[in-house]
């Protein structure tokens, strides 16, 4: 991603405050506590997608909250999901708990207090964003935080394979920063996810689950340019869908997965060109 900090070349005893202050300027002002014994390692990834800012935070066993005292000191209105990538953490808010293994996500309101419990070493990929961004029925936001939604089945599956096709962009978000349609179809999949959670019906359009599926499509791709065994076949078997249906989705697109492919292996061979501190070996067309 475009920014990275690490604490784990501080110092031991700068180390856990380090990290503690670097989270809490990177979203919201936030309290810490450490429950790690001796040396806290821990890391902050960050960028930007569109209207979102996208975070991966890795570090040991702590306990982060958001308490009424700094809501008073600065109250952003801010929506946060955070999806576990490693290890496992409680969410509190609203007197609702949440717990998330890897892949379930959760999302929680920066308005109101809450508290967010790392049991041992964690990775957690963390979106924030607007609240008036998502579209969902006025209570229905409210109604939604800290409630699992599980990574593994559902729309909420799609969403978790998208937010990870994001993170493991090869060379971090930063190439993605402008990209509004992107960030509209993780927002538009996240609100229905939430409605499916919920049983309710959102404002979101008729065509978002396929075009959402395209994103997280486009997503796999990049995530592996590099791969010489990336083909329509392997696309359409890893997204559960017929060549012949990845083909229409890409009609759509005026284009082919075959050319898409090509266009974007093309697009990063070029700026690996004129970048010095690169070589260009992994590229063949």
């Amino acid at each position: 991603m475009s920014s990275l900090f690490s604490c784990n070349d501080l110092p031991a005893g700068e180390q856990f405050d380090a990290w503690r202050e670097t989270v809490s300027n990177a979203f919201v002002p936030l309290d810490a506590k450490s429950y790690t014994a001796g040396t806290f390692t821990g890391e902050l990834l960050t960028g930007v997608v569109g209207s979102l800012q996208v975070s991966e935070v890795s570090g040991g066993a702590v306990e982060v909250c958001r308490m009424p005292d700094a809501i008073r000191r600065s109250d952003p209105g801010y929506v946060k999901l955070g999806m576990q990538i490693r290890g496992y953490c409680v969410l509190t808010q609203d007197d609702r708990e949440a717990a998330l293994i890897p892949g379930d996500f959760s999302i929680y309101d920066t308005r109101r207090p809450y508290q967010v419990s790392f049991e041992g070493d964690f990775a957690q990929l963390v979106v924030m964003f607007p609240h008036e961004l998502i579209h969902l029925p006025p209570d229905a936001l409210n109604d939604m935080t800290a409630r699992r939604v599980s990574g593994r089945r559902g729309i909420g599956g799609l969403v978790s394979k998208l937010l990870v096709g994001i993170a493991e962009q090869p060379r971090g978000v930063e190439e993605l920063s402008a990209n509004q349609q992107l960030s509209n179809g993780v927002l538009n999949l996240l609100a229905a996810a939430l409605s499916e959670q919920l049983g309710c019906e959102s404002n979101v359009p008729p065509e978002t689950n396929r075009a959402a599926l395209l994103l997280q499509i486009k997503a796999f791709i990049d995530a592996r340019l590099y791969d010489p065994e990336l083909s329509s076949h392997l696309i359409a078997r890893a997204h559960n869908i017929s060549p012949r249906n990845l083909q229409k989705m890409f009609e759509g697109e005026g284009t082919t997965a075959t050319e898409w492919i090509r266009r974007r292996r093309l697009e990063h061979c070029r700026r690996d060109l004129v970048d010095p501190r690169l070589s260009v070996d992994p590229w063949g067309l």
